[in-house]
């Protein structure tokens, strides 16, 4: 999905951001992530801080607002992000937050997260330090030692405004613990060779100027469709729903979103995974077979 379409003739104010949130659920003290399109809000007074501050009224001092500071766009040698200067790609809401002196950036080439306010610092903590796990963007970006594992822990809200959970990064820690999930299915002597299997960032990196197309690798790794899912999470009624100017605004929290969708994909993994390869793993480490 592309973000909506804002309507320019809606003026947009920090306390109008603010209390749509309230609307959602979000209340004081809370941690906060969102998603996030500047233009389908309409015309925010102030811009990219106003939207900031508007989330920053609704958690209050107490509270801890992020966002995705995504670097890494597939082209990018990872050795040289840079955690004080490399830009980030996912719109001027999430540069503008990485810029501000008091926001805190975890340290990861491909996810990560800025954030600003009471436990901003034990949110960024970290990244990758410890507790690795398989994932195609590098073992470190989801692991345990994350800001995204913590907004799980957390229950933090998840908010998208003027887009919807196709750019669902947590979506990536759902992937992650499905196959840690599967891998804990197989009898131990065969864990490490189906975890061989699974694609890294090494192999993502030499084929990412062909994905998609033929000849391309299979991309053998938990991947499922995050639009699909987000709304097969609304359907179930966990997504709350409001308006910030002509913007939708969606709300999950991080634990009804992750629990629900690793439900959902071991009750119906040939409905999920499109890609034969992962399904052909996914039986193996199930079934034990050769």
């Amino acid at each position: 999905m592309d973000p909506e379409q804002g309507d320019k003739t809606i003026n947009v104010t920090a306390e109008d951001i603010a209390a749509a949130l309230r609307g959602v659920g979000i209340v004081r003290g809370d941690t906060v992530m969102f998603h996030s399109s500047l233009s389908s809000m309409g015309h925010v007074e102030g811009g990219p801080n106003t939207v900031i501050e508007g989330f920053r009224l609704a958690v209050g001092p107490e509270g801890t607002v992020a966002c995705p500071t995504l670097w890494w766009t597939g082209k990018q040698n990872v050795a040289d992000f840079d955690l004080n200067s490399s830009p980030s790609y996912p719109g001027i809401i999430t540069e503008t937050m990485r810029q501000r002196p008091d926001s805190i950036r975890s340290n990861s080439p491909t996810h990560s997260v800025s954030a600003i306010g009471k436990r901003a610092a034990e949110l960024t903590a970290d990244h990758g330090a410890w507790g690795l796990r398989r994932c195609a963007f590098g073992d470190r970006a989801f692991a345990e030692a994350s800001p995204w594992q913590r907004l799980y822990e957390w229950n933090a809200a998840y908010c998208f405004i003027g887009v919807d959970f196709t750019v669902n990064t947590l979506g990536h820690l759902v992937e992650v613990l499905f196959a840690q999930w599967a891998l804990q299915q197989a009898p131990p002597e065969r864990r490490e060779a189906l975890l061989a299997r699974l694609m890294t960032f090494e192999a993502l990196c030499a084929a990412y100027p062909i994905l998609g197309q033929p000849g391309a690798p299979p991309t053998l790794w938990a991947r499922y469709p995050f639009a699909r899912m987000g709304e097969r999470l609304a359907e179930e009624g966990l997504v709350r729903f409001a308006k910030i100017g002509s913007a939708t605004l969606r709300c999950i929290r991080a634990q009804d979103m992750v629990n629900r969708a690793l439900e959902i994909l071991k009750a119906e993994p040939e409905d999920w995974f499109t890609v034969p390869e992962f399904l052909t793993w996914l039986h193996e480490a199930l079934n034990d077979q050769s």
